[in-house]
């Protein structure tokens, strides 16, 4: 094996990318990450750090460009690093986004499954419906902006392309107030100050928008009377302003009491043909455009008529009310009361009377299920970036369900726990990719899993050894002929086919 030595420097053909988005390279059998390079470029580069299995990497000359590079449309690219693909095209980075799930497949799941779609955004810049601005103070000023990765620095950023030209606008009246009011931020350090984030949230397709202040203190009635004013001057466009005192220690954005400064603290949405009204609390996709056609990707997965339906991880029940337009029944159950307050009042603002929800985790949720004997045809889980605790995953498969969809926002939990469903009978039958965060790794991906028809599960050997798999005559009779043990005799083929 090749030493790699730290401060060394070396030329090497980049040839993919990390989950994160940094490019590929190897340098003997060992790889090394280059962020900020791309797939089929050529660079000199420099060993920042090296350990006996990989190495990170500086790149110091671009030798060769890829096609596909292009110029960052944001100023704060390099800074601030919440938009980590800007420097390729929107073909190349969508290209990224389907191998690094079906990598996630085939290395984490251990699953011979691919997909092969994916949808794209029409819009790739001002396509957010929500910010969260973290709020402190450099040199004496209040700043706002994002933390740096894996830092709790704040980047200050005077326009974010990724959120809708309003957002800087509220936020720069809100530092305007600090100013002139004597605000101070908050200092996580000495948990001294006032103003912690600033919050927004606006309806796509309503244009209803919520300013909500983030603050470990209540704020004077002069000074907050003042705050809405100044809103109301230079944001017009505003519909509710809502102040949050979390005096909660850590990372938590959210969290205390609310109090509606002026207007409403919620907003109405409207995605496929139905009314959402969302809390701050609320758990919503941030891309509504791209959100639509993931819900749709969901109806055609789910096939939801005449069917009962449980959907965990519900938020303000937008799955669960556009299953329910078609569905016998749907059952939607999240941690977040105001979040299922949302729901109940989603389904009466919709007319929709064959939807329930209810407040608890998926965990309870299944057990309670299980106790009310009730035997969903369908189980959809949309969980946050952790995934599903394995005793979710236990009871889903006790419960039992024919089919399971499983939408998730990180490639690798989820093939973590696709590989856990193959174990209870539950395997792939279609996928898809939605890109709900162009500019960034993140990629949404909605599966189709279907539990096969016996519970024996047995191995199955077919000897093909002496066909000719090449022609697609064969190849034919091969797809039959696994078609056939996995619809009739119902099994689960623990060792495949040989000869393949």
């Amino acid at each position: 094996m090749e030493e790699i030595i730290k401060n060394q420097t070396y030329t090497a053909a980049i040839g993919g990318y990390s989950s994160d988005g940094a490019g590929v390279c190897r340098i003997g059998s060992r790889a090394v990450f280059v962020k900020g390079a791309l797939d089929g470029e050529i660079w000199k580069i420099k060993i920042i750090k090296a350990t006996d299995r990989m190495a990170l990497a500086r790149g110091e000359t671009l030798i060769s460009p890829s096609s596909c590079r292009i110029e960052p449309a944001c100023p704060h690219f390099v800074s601030c690093g919440g938009c980590s693909l800007l420097h390729m095209t929107y073909t190349e980075e969508l290209r990224l986004k389907i191998n690094r799930v079906n990598d996630a497949f085939r290395h984490i799941g251990g699953l011979d499954f691919k997909i092969t779609e994916i949808s794209g955004a029409e819009n790739r810049f001002s396509c957010r419906s929500k910010v969260i601005y973290a709020v402190g103070e450099k040199q004496g000023e209040p700043v706002r902006g994002f933390y740096r990765r894996r830092s709790h620095d704040i980047v200050p950023v005077s326009r974010c392309i990724m959120q809708p030209e309003l957002f800087d606008r509220a936020a720069d009246t809100v530092l305007k107030w600090m100013r002139e009011n004597s605000v101070q931020a908050y200092n996580e350090i000495d948990c001294k100050g006032c103003v912690r984030r600033i919050f927004l949230r606006r309806a796509y397709y309503t244009g209803e928008a919520v300013c909500c202040i983030v603050t470990a203190s209540k704020i004077e009635t002069k000074k907050s009377r003042a705050l809405v004013s100044a809103l109301a001057s230079s944001c017009p466009e505003l519909t509710g302003v809502v102040l949050n005192i979390n005096k909660s220690p850590g990372n938590t954005v959210l969290s205390g009491d609310f109090f509606t400064l002026s207007g409403i603290d919620t907003i109405k949405e409207e995605l496929c043909g139905l009314i959402f009204e969302l809390s701050p609390v609320s758990f919503f996709q941030v891309n509504p455009e791209q959100a639509q056609k993931l819900f749709e990707k969901i109806v055609e997965y789910a096939k939801p008529e005449e069917k009962t339906v449980l959907d965990l991880y519900c938020g303000a029940g937008a799955i669960s009310l556009i299953v329910a337009k078609t569905a016998k029944r749907v059952i939607g159950a999240d941690t977040v009361k105001k979040a299922v307050i949302n729901a109940e009042k989603n389904a009466v603002a919709n007319k929709i009377r064959n939807a329930e929800f209810i407040c608890s985790d998926a965990l309870e949720a299944a057990k309670l299920l299980q106790i009310r004997e009730v035997n969903p045809d369908l189980i959809i889980v949309d969980p946050p970036r952790k995934g599903l605790a394995a005793g979710v995953i236990d009871t889903i498969a006790e419960i039992g369900p024919p089919q399971i969809i499983y939408v998730s926002c990180d490639p690798g939990t989820l093939a973590r726990d696709l590989k856990i469903f193959c174990g209870f009978g539950y395997f792939p039958d279609s996928a898809a990719a939605v890109d709900m965060f162009p500019g960034t790794e993140h990629v949404e991906t909605v599966v189709l899993l279907s539990k096969l028809k016996s519970t024996a599960y047995t191995e199955v050997k077919i000897d093909l050894d002496e066909m000719d798999l090449t022609t697609s005559e064969s190849k034919a009779t091969y797809d039959e002929i696994k078609q056939y043990v996995l619809d009739n005799a119902g099994l689960k083929v623990a060792s495949m086919f040989s000869g393949q």
